[in-house]
């Protein structure tokens, strides 16, 4: 049985594997970006190391966390996709995004001290645990890894904005799948190509749109030559064109 995203921290930190090396941390890691430009190395960074754990695999549909549980720890994506989101008054599920490999859930509990949403996973996740309450603390004596919390703060908040204009539906589709695959890029995958874990009914939620909606709109950039998609799995085939499409939303 897997361990829950919320289990209490350890007494004394618990052996990890990655693909790192004695000196590096995971290439996936959503602080190794920080830690490398502030010229750390894991050597030099023993205590960031032991205050993370490896959790999972989470099979798809497992909850990670409830809106309302408390809050002890943010997580980072080791692998596969999970969706956070809200049930409204109505009983109405809004989701509010989706977290890709490397990309940091949690954030947005810092402040009131308990989840102000709910997170379940995609398909099969695994996540590195942060004891945030550690992470602070270490965090007051490393500039870097302080300064790589507010940037991530930062991207959430820009994320959570994108959407809220008044947006047509190509345009909002666009700057969907130009964000995933910048998302992936960064973290060393093909820039145009990827597997989405999302479903379309998913995605129009998110987009504020109809999911009928997202697949004729999806259908039509095949149409016009801008994308090729089998089921979940999108190629960029006119990056220029998507970009202009995808620019009233992203703004560059």
């Amino acid at each position: 049985m897997s361990r829950p995203f919320l289990s209490p921290f350890p007494a004394k930190p618990v052996p990890i594997t990655d693909d790192g090396d004695e000196f590096t941390f995971c290439s996936s890691c959503a602080f190794a970006g920080a830690c490398q430009a502030e010229g750390y190395d894991k050597s030099a960074l023993q205590e960031l190391h032991c205050l993370v754990e490896h959790v999972g695999p989470y099979h798809a549909g497992t909850p990670l966390f409830r809106e309302g549980d408390p809050f002890n720890a943010i997580a980072a994506v080791r692998s596969g996709t999970v969706k956070t989101f809200r049930i409204d008054a109505s009983g109405r599920e809004q989701v509010l995004g989706f977290f890709l490999l490397g990309e940091v859930i949690g954030l947005d509990a810092i402040h009131n001290g308990r989840f102000p949403c709910n997170a379940v996973a995609l398909d099969t996740v695994s996540l590195c645990r942060f004891s945030f309450p550690m992470m602070a603390t270490l965090a007051t004596r490393m500039p870097g890894l302080q300064a790589q919390l507010f940037r991530l703060l930062s991207q959430d908040i820009n994320k959570a904005a994108a959407m809220a204009g008044d947006f047509s539906a190509d345009e909002r589709m666009a700057a969907f799948v130009l964000s995933i695959a910048r998302r992936f890029a960064c973290r060393g995958f093909s820039p145009t190509r990827f597997v989405l874990s999302m479903s379309r009914t998913d995605i129009g939620n998110y987009l504020r749109l109809a999911a009928e909606t997202v697949s004729r709109v999806v259908r039509r950039f095949q149409d016009e030559g801008l994308l090729r998609v089998d089921r979940r799995e999108f190629e960029i085939l006119d990056l220029p064109r998507l970009q202009r499409l995808a620019q009233p939303v992203l703004r560059d």
